[in-house]
């Protein structure tokens, strides 16, 4: 995170902590400017006491978004590619510029990339970064129309999907979905019982559920906190 934004996790049954650890997070992890401050607090909808707390303190919501899972025990669909798309792994080929390319129109920065290539490599030095676990949908020209990044580390029952993104060019095809697909198959035999997505309006049409809201509480204002 950066200075200025935080999530608060405890132990079920230490929920009191909380409140000191707000007060801690005021002091240490706010961004401060001349004599202003302020501090974003990640709190789901289920964490009843802390928001509760964060109101009395003074924060306001600024958004709120879902936490959506895909329960593996519903199946998984057949999705078929459309004719000259290709699905690979960054086993297969793992072309930077390309990665950078289609991240960058995916996430609708505009039409230009930048040459940012380093950002590109250090997301692949995680430290449960796979490459069998990262998609790419190839279009018939080469170019890299989807990107799908899964994450499992092998201890919890989970995956987690970060990034996913589709070339504006090549949406409407299906192409996210495939794989999509491919990869929780992939981290089911890995483990994983479900997958975490994202808030886009993608993830319930392919069967993703929401399970909570993740709500973002801010505290601005004159820095009388020491």
């Amino acid at each position: 995170m950066e200075v200025g934004e935080c999530y608060f996790s405890t132990k079920e049954g230490y929920d009191f902590l909380k409140q000191e650890m707000v007060e801690y997070a005021e002091t240490e992890l706010s961004k401060r400017s001349a004599d202003q401050f302020s501090l974003d607090v990640r709190v789901y909808d289920y964490e009843e006491h802390l928001i509760k707390l964060l109101v009395q303190k003074g924060y306001h919501k600024v958004y709120s978004e879902p936490i959506r899972v895909y329960n593996y025990v519903s199946g998984f669909s057949t999705r078929i590619l459309p004719e000259g798309f290709t699905f690979i792994t960054l086993e297969n080929e793992n072309d930077l510029r390309k990665i950078n390319d289609v991240l960058w129109r995916g996430f609708n920065h505009g039409d230009e990339p930048d040459d940012d290539l380093d950002s590109r490599l250090l997301m692949q030095s995680g430290p449960h970064f796979r490459k069998d676990l990262t998609a790419i949908i190839k279009a018939p020209n080469g170019e890299y129309a989807c990107f799908a990044g899964m994450w499992v580390d092998g201890v919890n029952d989970f995956a987690y999907l970060e990034p996913l993104a589709t070339d504006p060019r090549y949406r409407s095809l299906g192409l996210a979905t495939v794989a999509v697909t491919e990869l929780m198959k992939r981290t089911e035999q890995l483990g994983a019982t479900y997958c975490f997505g994202g808030a886009p309006d993608f993830y319930p049409k392919i069967g993703f559920e929401t399970a909570c809201h993740r709500k973002c509480g801010q505290k601005y204002g004159q820095a009388t906190i020491h």
